[in-house]
């Protein structure tokens, strides 16, 4: 399974930098200079998946800007914008900390409330600068957004793929369909 990190925002000066929307907890590791990432153009049918090397990376005003092999011009790094940069969730290292998962690890689980009641499905982690989200397909077929804290989600046990949820009142009342 293929994971997405990144994707290019624009470019960054006349050189070929990219700014990068970083989509992982580990940007030193992923973005490392070396790293062989796939990028993946188009949508739909017209999708191209091509094999990108990163020759550097560099915080600059709160953004990862990012130098990738062969993208030495503005011009290029233009063609670039909305490229994906994606890896495979098999060449990521198991993580030691037993509260810490990769996003692929969590899409899928089931959603039960503390006293076992099913709920739902997460279907994606949403990161944003508040911290991260899960996005919950409710059994009703609403979609819910829960913040995903140990307060509101005391335990994931991804052997037995569950997501046990203990949501203050009214969370799951804002979904919408």
């Amino acid at each position: 399974m293929e994971l997405v990190v990144g994707r290019v925002v624009k470019s960054h000066g006349v050189r070929g930098e990219l700014v990068v929307d970083v989509r992982t907890d580990s940007p030193r590791d992923r973005f490392g200079v070396g790293t062989r990432l796939t990028g993946r153009t188009g949508k739909g049918n017209n999708v191209t998946d091509r094999e990108v090397t990163i020759e550097a990376a560099r915080d600059h005003s709160g953004r990862l800007l990012v130098r990738l092999a062969g993208v030495a011009d503005r011009d290029s790094a233009d063609a670039l914008r909305g490229m994906l940069l994606l890896v495979d969730s098999d060449a990521l290292p198991e993580t030691d900390d037993p509260d810490e998962f990769h996003d692929h690890q969590l899409v899928g689980l089931r959603v039960l409330d503390t006293g076992g009641a099913e709920l739902g499905e997460v279907t994606e982690v949403v990161h944003t600068a508040g911290g991260e989200l899960l996005a919950v397909r409710l059994s009703d077929g609403a979609d819910a957004l829960v913040p995903f804290v140990s307060r509101i989600v005391p335990e994931i046990d991804l052997d037995s793929g569950t997501c046990v949820i203990d949501p203050p009142e009214g969370l799951l009342d804002l979904g919408t369909s």
